[in-house]
């Protein structure tokens, strides 16, 4: 692996962490525009809010380094994500591999009946230890669940209204 984050580094980061969440939305949309509207990783800056998101390395797909940066006043939070798999227009799974949020990520669209997609969005993420752990646990979940849930939602809205992808 090229980039932050080496091979070794990169599996650690894969194992499940403690800190698990899961929101999930139906989208009245085909699989494959959804699943396009969710690895363009720019645009999640239109959806998920005080964020902004862009490829680093590569061209968004397998082996892609992504960067998400959520800003709220002065505090910053930087998420590196490497894209370890994708399985167009079913699933994309990344590697959260950042100094703070590490961890496996999985964004899944499942075709429903009247070209309706299920989108589950899975995160199982390492929480650090001592006063950081403290402050990121309360944000992390269950916040979170509230936060991607309500980020989905808005998802949904924009790939239906075609404003997205």
């Amino acid at each position: 692996m090229t980039g932050p984050v080496g091979g070794d580094d990169l599996r650690e980061a894969a194992q499940p962490g403690a800190g698990e969440v899961t929101a999930t939305v139906i989208v009245d949309a085909p699989a494959e525009r959804v699943f396009a509207a969710l690895t363009a990783w720019e645009r999640q800056s239109d959806w998920i809010p005080f964020t902004t998101v862009r490829v680093v390395e590569g061209d968004g797909g397998e082996g892609s380094l992504v960067e998400a940066v959520t800003a709220l006043g002065p505090a910053v939070l930087r998420d590196e994500m490497r894209v370890v798999r994708v399985d167009a227009p079913y699933e994309v799974r990344v590697v959260h591999c950042g100094k703070l949020l590490r961890g496996p990520g999985v964004l899944r669209c499942t075709p429903l009946a009247r070209d309706r997609t299920q989108v589950v969005w899975h995160e199982w993420f390492h929480l650090p230890g001592g006063p950081a752990g403290r402050v990121a646990r309360p944000v992390l979940w269950p916040g979170s669940k509230f936060g991607l849930t309500q980020a989905l939602k808005k998802f949904g809205r924009l790939v239906e209204q075609g404003r997205l992808p």
